[in-house]
């Protein structure tokens, strides 16, 4: 998956407090449209729900952005992921479960 967003990443920025990914859409088909994966600290050593934006009205209606979307969120998660730390090791599935902010 890295490979699908490598080149397109404009800007990529993750820590144990949360971070985000944002990408260009224009190779995929939405000519200067952006998208963007991002996760917000739980408290704890946690992180929350990787969620998504895009600067796309009403795209969440649309089958292809949101296998894009979803895809993004998995390769966010495997960058967050660490298995040498408790909270940060659950499976993608595991961790989308969670909610996306504390309040």
């Amino acid at each position: 998956m890295e490979e699908k967003f490598k080149d397109i990443t404009l800007r990529l920025e993750c820590g144990h407090r949360g971070g985000g990914i944002e990408i260009d859409l224009t190779t995929l088909g939405y000519d200067g449209e952006k998208m963007s994966a991002y996760q917000n600290y739980l408290g704890g050593g946690m992180l929350g729900r990787i969620d998504n934006a895009c600067t796309i009205d009403f795209w969440e209606q649309d089958h292809k952005l949101n296998d894009i979307a979803n895809e993004l969120a998995e390769y966010f998660h495997s960058i967050t992921n660490h298995e040498e730390n408790e909270w940060e090791c659950a499976t993608f599935e595991e961790n989308q479960r969670r909610p996306k902010s504390a309040y």
